[in-house]
């Protein structure tokens, strides 16, 4: 249980508060959201950060409360790169911690403001779920035919490679092997996302198909990428891999941050089937060069 007393809380609270209402209001007046409905959303967040704010500064009168300038600065940045969903998201991540910390002074709350107290709490647990359901953002629709798309490239494509390193001498046929494959694998994993959204999906069939095969294929260029630029085996296999965990993560963070679900377990579960996969195809290409005596 937290030993902080109501007015530490007070004090935290009241700076993450008027952070959060500073986000949220830049947010809707920056004029970068074009939808009305998320501006009225977002402005309706922001006042209700300020109650909040107005809470906590109750049990803190005089104490000068700053506004965290990075978190203020990040939230935004993210915004203009990731969309409205993600930054929203970005900011509720630690709502149960939060929900945490109140709850811990919940037994020192004056019983004048008791009803003030369980409002607050009522708002941070529910506040977020109801602008989440007003979201209709196309690339927040479809983030589940992007994290396909993407995912199923650096496996499938880093197992090419290390494949086609095994097979071949030039770690410029290896790299295109991997642009050639990746070409065909993103046509067939967009008909296969055309099917799919035919049964039932609340969207546009045809624009699952393209963000499955966009994304699939822009990834198999990024990871062909380093095979054009050095004749090194190991460099060109290292960096393509490293590139490769750097895109499992970003894949990884963002659908957890969508969806609230543990980065963690997805981040090592993908990058340990990609190693694996690289690992098997690599031996397995190998194995090819020397049975076919393959010597290009």
């Amino acid at each position: 249980m937290s030993t902080k007393t109501l007015r530490e809380v007070a004090i935290e609270g009241c700076r993450d508060e008027l952070t959060d209402h500073t986000v949220y209001k830049r947010l809707s007046t920056l004029g970068i959201e074009r939808n009305q409905e998320f501006r009225d959303n977002l402005a309706k967040l922001a006042a209700t950060e300020l109650g909040h704010y107005e809470f906590w500064k109750k049990y803190a009168p005089d104490e000068e409360i700053r506004v965290d300038g990075l978190k203020v600065f990040v939230a935004l940045l993210v915004r203009l790169l990731l969309g409205t969903t993600f930054a929203v998201r970005y900011l509720e991540r630690n709502e149960t911690k939060v929900i945490r910390r109140y709850k811990s002074v919940a037994h020192t709350i004056p019983a004048a403001d008791a009803e003030g107290f369980q409002r607050m709490l009522s708002d941070e647990e529910d506040h977020e779920r109801g602008f989440e359901l007003k979201i209709q953002g196309g690339l927040i629709r479809y983030i589940s035919f992007v994290v396909l798309g993407l995912a199923d490239a650096v496996v499938e494509i880093a197992g090419i490679h290390a494949g086609s390193l095994g097979i071949y001498n030039s770690t410029r046929l290896a790299g295109l092997a991997g642009v050639i494959a990746g070409a065909a694998a993103s046509v067939a994993m967009s008909s296969a996302a055309y099917a799919q959204a035919k049964q039932g999906f609340q969207g546009s069939a045809r624009l699952s198909a393209i963000y499955t095969g966009v994304s699939y294929f822009a990834a198999a260029l990024i990871l062909a990428s380093p095979y054009f630029f050095t004749e090194s085996m190991t460099l060109a296999l290292g960096v393509s891999l490293f590139l490769a965990v750097l895109l499992v993560a970003f894949i990884i963070f963002y659908s957890a941050v969508i969806s609230g679900k543990p980065f963690a377990r997805d981040f090592l579960e993908i990058t340990g089937i990609m190693f694996g996969a690289t690992f098997a195809l690599y031996v397995l290409g190998t194995l090819i060069r020397y049975f076919f005596g393959i010597t290009i």
